[in-house]
């Protein structure tokens, strides 16, 4: 069985070989808000969380990361149910409280935060600043000082590489995120010497995209021993362990699902057994996903312009393109390009019989959304799909290529179909230029 398949009979179903999302045909959705655009189904949002809780014990506390999916109205479904949220820039932090987030119920990661971006965080009470380097600790500290405030932190600790795993491998090298861990004692000592500073926890940055429940077993039992020495130098339980994100999705054929039963499994000894220690008495355990929890959401649907043979070679040309969704073009990270569960989804019960490359409407040949892929014959307005699309899509994508106008995004759950973000419009890609022929 495929992986479209799977994700279609999971999470969405059809009627008539026509994709269902939350129970409203695509074709409908299409119709009403144009094409190319993303859906999301806020049914798949809430099954996804209730999931991970169910696989942490209750000590865990859940933070989405906006990075993932920025979009007001997913923000504010996930702090209805009670989640915190990371950031990694002034302006996602400026987005969590639009969407009605506490500020103390917001985190701070990122390599390069601004002095102007500290300054807001910190002077709007944010719960947590995650501390990466040296001139970070330097420059928090002098305006924690001029504001005659307390700065809450945390270390994000980069750990040894024996902790690694995953398909996008991240902590253990070299990299501009976090504290090395052999440098830890003595940042830390620098950390505790600041009467500006309220020292609460350490963070773990590792890997994404993890679908292997034995290599996050690993890094948590590699973090909590890192926290555990932490809050033995600082003579105190910690307030908070962060254990960052890291839980993957399946994108490609062949790729199996993390195994959140057997990741309970391991989980709650490990938890139990370090949770009775006294560097723990009292610390929040924190989460941090962002693409386990809104990725299989999302649907990014185009429709066929049309289809053409070129050399023995059949290309459907849709459009939309890598200007909205640059994951699948596999131009964002991939190395060997590999095809995103895609499928024409007002055909979904057709015969899989004709081998063609999807293709955007950019003048680039790296607009391609799928290469040898295998579809049901395509004709002229077909929509074609690709799934998993939820995270690091729209978001992460080069909008502004080519002028065409941004895509909107729609949310549907128990029949109802709400417009979350409209679409662009021509005179909005001038910005601040101002209008044609000198017109302000």
């Amino acid at each position: 069985m495929s992986l479209s398949t799977r994700i279609v009979q999971r999470h969405f179903g059809q009627k008539n070989g026509e994709l269902l999302i939350g129970g409203t045909p695509v074709t409908q959705l299409a119709e009403q808000h144009g094409t190319p655009l993303f859906v999301y189904d806020r049914g798949v949002l809430k099954e996804k969380l209730e999931l991970l809780r169910a696989s942490l014990p209750s000590r865990f506390d859940v933070y989405y990361s906006i990075k993932a999916n920025p979009n007001q109205s997913i923000l504010e479904f996930f702090l209805s149910q009670g989640c915190g949220l990371e950031v990694a820039s002034g302006g996602e932090f400026y987005q969590a409280l639009a969407a009605g987030c506490d500020a103390d119920r917001v985190l701070f990661a990122g390599p390069g935060k601004t002095p102007a971006e500290l300054e807001y965080a910190l002077g709007e009470g944010i719960g947590e600043i995650h501390l990466e380097s040296l001139q970070e600790i330097d420059s928090l500290a002098a305006i924690a000082r001029r504001l005659g405030r307390r700065a809450r932190v945390a270390i994000r600790v980069n750990p040894a590489a024996e902790a690694q795993g995953g398909a996008m491998r991240m902590g253990g090298t070299a990299s501009p995120f976090g504290i090395d861990e052999e440098t830890l004692d003595s940042v830390l000592e620098r950390v505790l010497q600041e009467d500006h500073f309220a020292f609460s926890g350490i963070h773990l940055f590792t890997g994404t995209q993890i679908l292997d429940h034995d290599v996050l077993l690993r890094q948590y039992r590699r973090g909590l021993e890192i926290a555990a020495r932490a809050a033995g130098r600082a003579g105190k339980p910690l307030n908070t362990m962060d254990f960052g994100g890291g839980l993957g999705i399946p994108y490609f054929d062949g790729d199996q699902e993390l195994n959140t039963e057997a990741f309970k499994e391991t989980l709650f000894p490990l938890i139990e057994e370090y949770g009775k220690r006294p560097e723990f008495d009292g610390t929040r355990f924190v989460v941090e996903p962002g693409r386990f929890l809104v990725g299989e959401s999302g649907v990014y649907v185009t429709r066929v312009l049309s289809v053409k043979e070129s050399r023995g070679k059949s290309f459907i040309v849709v459009d939309g393109g890598m200007n909205h969704h640059l994951a699948a073009s596999g131009n964002l990270g991939q190395v060997i390009k590999r095809n995103f569960p895609t499928a024409i989804l007002n055909k979904l019960e057709s015969q899989a019989d004709h081998t063609a490359n999807v293709v955007g409407p950019l003048c680039t040949p790296l607009d391609t959304l799928a290469r040898d892929a295998a579809f049901p014959k395509p004709e002229v307005g077909d929509l074609v799909g690709i799934l998993q699309s939820g995270a690091y899509a729209r978001t992460s994508s080069p909008l502004g290529f080519l002028s065409h106008p941004a895509p909107p995004e729609i949310m549907v759950h128990g029949g109802q179909v709400d417009l979350i973000r409209r679409r662009g419009e021509y005179r909005e890609l001038l910005g601040d230029q101002g209008e044609p022929n000198g017109r302000a």
